[in-house]
């Protein structure tokens, strides 16, 4: 949610009148993020105050960009919460401003919970299986982006940044996961559309009761269609493990998957290649983060995730892929 391109608020005005969402009353760019540019927008119809978010495409292309915001108009009419894209007279969700790809949809009430314990993972866990299955019959396709594909052709743009540990530890990765993919179980995984970022800051928990309620899932830009295990594994990696040392978090992970599994049972080759996914998903973070970190594009409010994170990560997974085996022979 960086903020590359600006909007002036007569531009942010035109469109929400043309999109009949009232009249503006506030535009407010916002940090955090790293893809696009994002406006906090508020408006007032009817006697009534609106929030929405107004985001600029700066990566994704106008041929991209349906696949999400279709995908989030889809799993918002089965009764997901997610942003729900605006769409005009005409019926279209994609807009052009500053000669970028535009979308509109409504801001999501609560605040992120970056602190989670059981309950928080459980929430997300259930509600996650819930949107996997409500996107089962989702018509458009289009791969993830940031899967294996990606992983081989970025590695060698970051190698000159490695040291000789970090070098060894990325290839050897790159050999196992090139090798899972190519097994008839891996083949079999169930797919779909998987959000493939669902980081703790892009959920939202409102109170009610006393009780953290989950109120929606947001930031579908990485979206695409890929095994659900995998999404699974991205959440894992951090819903359930500590910010500080990278190790997972037993009573989270136990939370998360009783939740998860409760609404959608995993087959048996899930629970088999789960520890490979969890792998495959620390080394695509240790890699974007690498990557935005050495080679970043110019923002105005930009701050890149330092890549440590996802490399202690990923060195704990594959530790206990070898303990495992270890104790298996």
């Amino acid at each position: 949610m960086a903020v590359y391109t600006e909007v002036s608020r007569d531009e942010a005005r035109t469109l929400l009148q043309e999109l009949r969402l009232g009249e503006l009353t506030a535009l407010q760019g916002c940090a955090g993020g790293i893809e696009n540019t994002n406006y906090f927008v508020s408006s007032e119809r009817d006697g009534q105050a609106h929030d929405y978010v107004l985001t600029l495409f700066e990566r994704l292309s106008f041929t991209q960009l349906p696949f999400y915001l279709h995908l989030m108009k889809h799993l918002a009419q089965r009764g997901i919460p997610v942003p729900d894209p605006t769409a005009n007279a005409q019926g279209e969700l994609m807009f052009a401003l500053k000669g970028k790809p535009t979308a509109v949809v409504n801001r999501l009430r609560g605040k992120s919970e970056l602190q989670p314990g059981p309950a928080h993972c459980a929430a997300v866990g259930a509600m996650l299986a819930r949107m996997h299955l409500a996107g089962a019959d989702f018509p458009l396709k289009q791969d993830n982006l940031r899967g294996l594909a990606w992983w081989n052709e970025t590695v060698p743009s970051v190698l000159p940044y490695l040291d000789a540990a970090q070098t060894a530890l990325i290839q050897s990765e790159l050999r196992y996961q090139n090798q899972i993919a190519s097994t008839a179980a891996y083949a079999a995984l169930p797919r779909g559309p998987i959000h493939a970022d669902l980081f703790r800051d892009n959920v939202m928990f409102e109170q009610r009761e006393g009780q953290p309620q989950l109120s929606g899932f947001f930031d579908f830009y990485f979206a695409g269609v890929d095994s659900w295990l995998f999404d699974l594994a991205v959440c894992m990696n951090d819903w359930c493990v500590d910010l500080d040392t990278g190790a997972p978090n037993a009573a989270r992970s136990q939370s998360f998957l009783t939740a998860y599994t409760g609404v959608r049972p995993l087959q048996d080759a899930e629970r088999e290649l789960l520890p490979a996914m969890l792998r495959g998903a620390a080394l695509r973070f240790w890699l974007s983060r690498l990557w935005d970190f050495y080679l970043p594009r110019a923002a105005h409010l930009l701050k890149a995730h330092h890549p440590g994170h996802f490399e202690r990560v990923l060195r704990q997974r594959v530790a206990q892929c070898e303990l495992s085996a270890s104790t298996h022979h």
